[in-house]
């Protein structure tokens, strides 16, 4: 299963009530796919505001993100949890609404063994017959996937892939050792081209909501054998990478991407709290990041 090299974990649009913005969310849709060239959309991940949205509105969303892209980019659904079981009924619904693949993040909160995470994994891998994304991200769930665990998880026929933000040597270790069909992905866009340089597939990204074609430009030219021009373009974006969760002082994801976004046109709305909007100076800094 090959999900493509540049991968948007989509934001969630709002409307003024804070309700699912419908009409927005199919604009962007399309802008992802044709205007920021897309392969692939993670819907109800942690950029999408997941642990805001209800298990009726992510099913709503699975549904819609399907029905909405209509085979244009394949869809991946954020159904990880720290409870297995609520992960399992999540990720059947989510294969009963067609989406192509699932996302799950390592449980958060109540910090299980290595052991326990490979179980975790497993029972929801044979719950469901989509191909499974794993999702590693020590910054925000505390425990991290280990290397060798993700190996382990890697020989699970329908576990065909993982989102790395731990370290480039994770990375390293991951791609030099995993199956041919299994697939590693950087999670932290300031990372991606080194991380493709050392092994990853691709980039799953929060950037390229607004730098999106760019950076299919960069991934392009890379595999196409032109690493120094490549080069170039992830330093002309990387203050962009940076600067949308470091404007100027660290600023939660995706706030700055959401305020981006309505600077480009797009009315995807605010954040659910206990997330803010942006204050005037950072809004300032978003503008000057986007030459606005």
């Amino acid at each position: 299963m090959d999900f493509g090299r540049l991968i948007t974990a989509m934001v969630t649009p709002f409307n003024e009530q804070g309700e699912i913005h419908w009409e927005e969310t199919a604009r962007l849709i399309d802008y992802l796919i044709v205007d920021q060239k897309s392969e692939t959309l993670v819907v109800s991940g942690t950029t999408g505001e997941s642990p805001t949205l209800s298990d009726t509105e992510k099913v709503q969303l699975f549904e819609f993100a399907v029905k909405h892209a209509a085979g244009r980019c394949q869809i991946i659904a954020g159904t990880g949890s720290n409870n297995t079981a609520h992960s399992i009924h999540l990720t059947q619904e989510a294969e009963r609404a067609g989406v192509d693949g699932i996302l799950l993040v390592v449980p958060y909160y109540n910090k299980p063994s290595q052991e326990g995470l490979f179980k975790h994994f497993e029972a929801i891998a044979g719950s469901t017959k989509l191909p499974i994304m794993l999702y590693n991200v020590p910054g925000r769930t505390v425990t991290s996937l280990s290397a060798a665990t993700t190996l382990r998880l890697a020989q699970i026929p329908n576990i065909v892939a993982t989102k790395e933000c731990a370290s480039m040597e994770q990375v390293t270790l991951i791609a030099a050792s995993a199956p041919e069909h299994f697939r590693v992905y950087s999670g932290d866009d300031a990372s991606g081209l080194p991380a493709i340089a050392v092994g990853a597939h691709g980039i799953v990204s929060v950037a390229s909501h607004v730098v999106g074609a760019e950076m299919k430009k960069m991934i392009d030219l890379f595999y196409g054998g032109s690493p120094l021009q490549a080069a170039q373009i992830h330093q002309q974006l990387f203050p962009v990478f940076k600067g949308l969760f470091e404007c100027p002082q660290p600023l939660p994801n995706p706030v700055a991407v959401k305020y981006a976004l309505t600077l480009r046109g797009l009315n995807v709305g605010s954040v659910r709290l206990p997330l803010i909007p942006p204050t005037e100076e950072e809004q300032d800094y978003i503008k000057g990041l986007l030459n606005l």
